[in-house]
């Protein structure tokens, strides 16, 4: 095929700098530093090993400085005081240091907190052609690891094409005494690395188990749901606009002319995404389906039960959550800590990021809408105070408290993914009655105590803490969990975004998907909601109205999972949200009419159309002649 005879091959120039020119996990694979062919291949025991090795490849999403969508997007924020995370490439991309001259997080070259993905696919290509070698692998073992290898290699590609667009497409090693000119690569157009990627994953799905079995030991290895799951998100990309009929890249070609990005939009991308969500959702079906907390011995009200269910669906661990398609190993116990309130004695490394104000508006209200759509509910305002006197928040702020109007009157999914000064945080190891109350206000237990250690715009994310961490131990002590990469509702909400994309006008089908999304959330459906609270009551209605719903509903039910960064930057909205500032409460505020003011806690973000694609290194380029920049760099 056409995207074959494109292919790119690298050099294997010697096993010793295959396994040392990566990452420190090679060094298991053969005995004694050893580094040969024939001991990585020599049986089955080392060949699993090498297989490990490109697992090990897989960007780590449980970070959050060095995963491209944690720090840096809009969502999150930092505690600046503490200059070790001022450095981190995070923080750097945030405060608009990325650059052509060393790129932060680099995952084409393997530097400033990126891997070198390139190597990661190299080393898939040795596996696949020397794993028929190993004399005492079954071949039932055989086939699976060469799915598995294949879905890494088609992954690769595409986290690659995620960041920097057109990339080299490398199917097979160059021998060692290619000639110089052969190994100079192209990038090739995004068309044919799609293709490319799904071809790869479609040969992976064969022979890839329906689930796993020995969850203690295999947990986090690929199943065939998740190659169906990641091949519905390709195509989703390629029908994007960010790569699908984009004029921002009009003259974005190679040195031989190639258009490397269609200038010119093909609708019938939407019907090939759209089928291909719908294909994985029928798959993931068979063992997949929505979180909903099961109680054991508490007690609790449906309202806590409900919070429960709704961090769960992201912190109860892959195996346990049926919600969850595909989370990589690893755990996320350092986001985690940095996530957790100062519940500790010792709490070095808690307190340190937080949600932005931005996204603690972009939450509903109780009625199921926008906070600027709803007659009903005080946005302007919103930033005012109020004491918490009745019990029509019992369950969400502490009674006799006072806290802010945007705080009161929200959906459920606002008090279980954030805490806030004087909001309940929730853990099983209390009772109902027992719940903390947060208290953030300088030198309260919970806030700015010294200049380290304390979030700095009012927003805990507690989301990303589960309900099962301790908070009465001296120190933080995280329930490991990994970070969905994937996860049911997202599968669900690109198929009503593929829906509506592919129908003059949105109908049931389209709502559906949502609408079970925000049913298991404890709202309305759409239609109802919009026409009985919004000041906007026809939006549904329309394709336009009903793509800005859907969007707003992957920002709230996505939220800090690493996927507002690939969303906005598929959509073209990143230049809308990125630069708005950084806005929080006052952390210095000891009186709620000090701490509750507005501070900009950044302004100068300059995102523009070339943010869009991450820079290639320019050392990369004088290298290799035949690499073009991306535009704007």
């Amino acid at each position: 095929m056409k995207h074959i005879m494109k292919t790119v091959k690298l050099f294997v120039l010697c096993l010793g700098a295959v396994f040392f020119t990566a990452c420190s996990d090679y060094l298991d694979v053969v005995p004694d530093g050893v580094a040969t062919l024939d001991n990585a291949f020599s049986n089955r025991l080392n060949s699993e090993k090498f297989l490990f090795s490109c697992y090990n490849m897989l960007p780590d999403q449980n970070n959050p400085f060095t995963y491209p969508g944690h720090v840096g997007i809009d969502e999150i924020w930092w505690d600046v005081d503490v200059s070790g995370l001022n450095t981190r490439s995070g923080s750097r991309i945030a405060t608009n240091d990325q650059n052509a001259s060393d790129p932060f997080q680099n995952y084409w070259d393997g530097r400033r907190d990126g891997k070198n993905l390139w190597i990661g696919i190299r080393d898939c290509n040795i596996f696949l052609d020397n794993i028929e070698r190993v004399p005492d692998l079954q071949n039932w073992e055989r086939v699976r690891w060469v799915s598995e290898v294949k879905f890494i290699k088609a992954y690769l590609h595409f986290f690659l094409l995620q960041l920097y667009g057109p990339v080299p497409i490398v199917d097979e090693n160059f021998p060692v005494n290619a000639p110089t000119e052969d190994v100079r690569v192209y990038r090739e157009p995004v068309e044919d690395v799609i293709e490319y990627v799904v071809n790869l994953l479609d040969e992976s799905m064969e022979n890839l188990p329906d689930y796993i079995e020995e969850t203690i030991t295999e947990m986090g290895r690929i199943t065939k749901p998740i190659a169906y799951a990641v091949k519905a998100k390709v195509l989703v990309w390629a029908a994007s606009p960010l790569m699908n009929g984009n004029p921002d890249y009009m003259n974005f070609k190679d040195h031989r002319g190639v258009q490397l990005i269609p200038a010119v939009e093909d609708r019938t991308k939407w019907n090939r995404a759209m089928e291909a969500v719908r294909e994985a959702i029928e798959v993931c079906h068979q063992r997949h389906a929505l979180f909903r907390y099961q109680r054991g011995f508490e007690v609790m009200s449906e309202t806590t039960h409900l919070k429960y269910t709704l961090r769960g669906a992201v912190s109860e661990r892959q195996g346990v959550n049926p919600e969850s398609i595909w989370a990589h190993t690893g755990g996320s116990n350092q986001f985690q800590n940095y996530c957790t309130p100062k519940f500790f004695s010792t709490y070095s490394g808690t307190a340190e990021l937080s949600a932005t104000l931005k996204l603690a508006e972009e939450y509903y209200t109780q009625n199921g809408i926008p906070i600027d759509e709803d007659p009903t509910w005080n946005y302007i305002g919103r930033y005012d105070t109020r004491l918490n006197d009745d019990n029509s928040h019992q369950y969400y702020i502490g009674r006799g408290e006072i806290t802010a109007n945007l705080n009161y009157f929200r959906e459920p999914r606002f008090y279980a993914h954030l805490a806030f000064d004087r909001s309940l945080f929730e853990a099983l190891a209390q009772k109902e009655e027992e719940t903390i109350v947060i208290q953030n206000r300088s030198g309260d237990p919970h806030g700015v105590v010294f200049s380290d250690c304390h979030i700095s715009t009012g927003y805990f994310i507690k989301k990303l803490v589960s309900f099962r961490s301790g908070t009465t131990t001296t120190s933080p002590s995280p329930w490991r969990f990994s970070i969905p990469n994937i996860r049911l509702s997202d599968l669900y909400l690109l198929y009503a975004e593929t829906l509506n994309e592919v129908k003059d006008v949105p109908d049931n089908e389209v709502y559906r998907w949502v609408d079970s999304i925000r049913t298991r959330a404890g709202l309305e459906g759409v239609v109802d909601s919009w026409a009985k609270y919004s000041a906007i009551p026809n939006k549904p209605a329309t394709k336009e109205g009903m793509r800005e719903i859907i969007k707003r509903e992957r920002m709230i039910e996505l939220s800090f999972e690493g996927q507002r960064f690939f969303d906005l930057r598929r959509w073209k909205d990143a230049t809308r949200y990125m630069n708005q500032p950084v806005e929080g409460w006052d952390f210095q505020g000891v009186k709620p009419e000090e701490y509750y003011r507005i501070i900009t806690y950044y302004t100068n973000r300059n995102y523009t159309m070339k943010d869009y694609l991450w820079p290639l290194w320019n050392t990369s380029i004088t290298k290799n002649s035949n690499l073009v920049q991306n535009p704007g760099w």
